[in-house]
């Protein structure tokens, strides 16, 4: 009995400080610049992927080359290290909040929704030492350096490999339908202060929060179909990341159209995290 008190002893310890980090008011800003941060990247790849569309001379990109973008831009230094900090807190907040299963302004988060808060964390953690690696010279010429076929190579090589790339692709489909039912059923108010908003306010976000899940939905979908072909042909060439799945878009009968659909959805879904920066419970 007491070894296994001994035991829990450092893990009650941990969730304390966690509640004791999540309480803080930096913690709050923290969260909310993270909101902020995964809008302006969204945004910038629907932008980008818009202009392509209609033939403006824009193009396919993914997180990564989002960030090369603002980087290049007068003052983009400036903004990739705000964007960085940004990034580091929506991956803090995620971990937390997965870590002690709530947030000082909304309830309990089920298994699910703590599995998904660890896996967003650890991807925007990720994001933001690309953010940091861009600053500091290191972030490589292009999203193509990033492409997830070597990845994908690598992995089919393991024992047990084709199985592992297609469970990973059957997940990200399962990410996908929980995307489209958040927006068909507009499940993401449940996590929003809608008593705060004007009539006005309530219709603007709920209808870029539908648009801006859908699109989401459909770039998941693609993703993972394609990585579950690359699981059955053993190619990992097939795999494709965000770029690639609005490129495959592009290259439908009604590409531009489709296309400039889903690129407007990701433009609402950045819209809709600036303003979630403002309502989200945390």
């Amino acid at each position: 009995m007491s070894s296994m008190s001994t035991r829990g002893a450092p893990v009650r310890k941990a969730e304390a400080q966690g509640e004791r980090v999540a309480q803080k008011d930096q913690f709050e800003w923290l969260a909310r610049a993270g909101l902020v941060a995964r809008g302006v990247v969204y945004g910038i790849i629907g932008v980008l992927a818009v202009k392509m569309a209609f033939g403006n001379g824009g193009k396919t990109t993914d997180q990564q080359g989002a960030l090369q973008t603002i980087a290049r831009q007068p003052a983009g230094k400036f903004l990739l290290a705000l964007l960085a900090v940004g990034l580091a807190g929506y991956a803090l907040w995620r971990l937390v909040r997965a870590a002690i299963g709530h947030g000082p302004e909304s309830g309990e988060d089920d298994a699910k929704e703590r599995i998904s808060g660890v896996v967003s964390g650890i991807a925007y953690g990720g994001l933001c030492i690309t953010a940091v690696s861009i600053l500091l010279g290191s972030g490589g010429g292009g999203g193509a350096s990033s492409h997830p076929g070597k990845t994908t190579g690598g992995v089919l090589d393991w024992p047990g490999g084709q199985v592992l790339v297609g469970l990973a692709g059957l997940i990200i489909i399962g990410v996908a339908g929980e995307q489209a039912y958040k927006g068909i059923k507009q499940k993401f108010l449940e996590k929003s202060k809608t008593e705060e908003m004007g009539h006005r306010m309530e219709q603007v976000f709920t209808g870029v929060g539908v648009a801006g899940h859908l699109a989401r939905a459909v770039v998941f979908a693609l993703i993972g179909y394609f990585l579950v072909r690359a699981a059955i042909d053993y190619n990992p060439d097939k795999a494709i990341g965000l770029d690639g799945a609005l490129s495959k878009l592009s290259q439908n009968s009604y590409g531009p159209a489709l296309l400039g659909l889903v690129a407007a959805g990701l433009v609402a879904f950045g819209l809709y995290s600036l303003f979630d920066a403002r309502y989200r419970k945390v």
